[in-house]
């Protein structure tokens, strides 16, 4: 069964000021689409791999045909990324999260300030393309910055909250400020969508 663009639950322009109405419908409509595209396309050519979930594509890259391998690992992984993206953004979001994702920042990161300043750091300081990503690891909340599509799953981490920093996700209001655009993304974080994230991932 091929991989689908699953649609945004807000409008284009919800995420407003924090992010434009014109980057998110391209950043949607047309790049994350271009993902899922690739990544059927790559699928079709080895029908063997068609049941599989893209968590289980991405975990074990290792098994998908070497001639498709590098399309799935960046396409499937910027299909799979942007998935969770959407997600944990939404209108009215910010502010601190309250739940167990407190409880887990807590506990890793001594309180929400530290936290919030190591993704942060991570996401500004991913040279190029990538992403911030807090993750599951151990039990225990980590955060790490990847390249490219590039995320946790592939090294046995669950993926809870993710920044994407690539330029087309900021540039056209942000131009080469990134840090402005993380430090203005975190006020679209939904947190109920991180806990519901989180409480699966345990």
């Amino acid at each position: 069964m091929a991989f689908e663009l699953p649609p945004l639950s807000y409008g284009f322009d919800a995420l407003e000021p924090h992010i434009d109405a014109q980057t998110m419908q391209i950043h949607h409509d047309r790049h994350h689409n271009t993902y899922v595209t690739n990544l059927n396309g790559a699928i079709e050519k080895h029908p063997e791999l068609g049941g599989k979930t893209i968590e289980e594509l991405l975990a074990d890259l290792s098994a998908v045909p070497e001639d498709v391998r590098t399309v799935v690992r960046n396409n499937g992984g910027g299909h799979f990324n942007h998935s969770i993206f959407w997600e944990i953004m939404g209108p009215g979001g910010g502010g601190e999260p309250g739940g167990d994702v407190a409880g887990a920042i807590g506990d890793a990161f001594g309180d929400f300030a530290s936290f919030k300043d190591t993704l942060s750091k991570a996401a500004i300081g991913q040279f190029g393309s990538g992403w911030g990503w807090a993750y599951l690891s151990g039990g225990k909340l980590t955060v790490k910055g990847f390249p490219n599509q590039d995320n946790p799953i592939s090294e046995g981490g669950v993926p809870i909250l993710g920044v994407d920093v690539w330029e087309h996700a900021y540039y056209l209001k942000y131009q080469n400020k990134r840090p402005d655009y993380v430090a203005a993304w975190w006020n679209t974080v939904n947190w109920d969508a991180v806990n519901a994230r989180l409480a699966a991932a345990r």
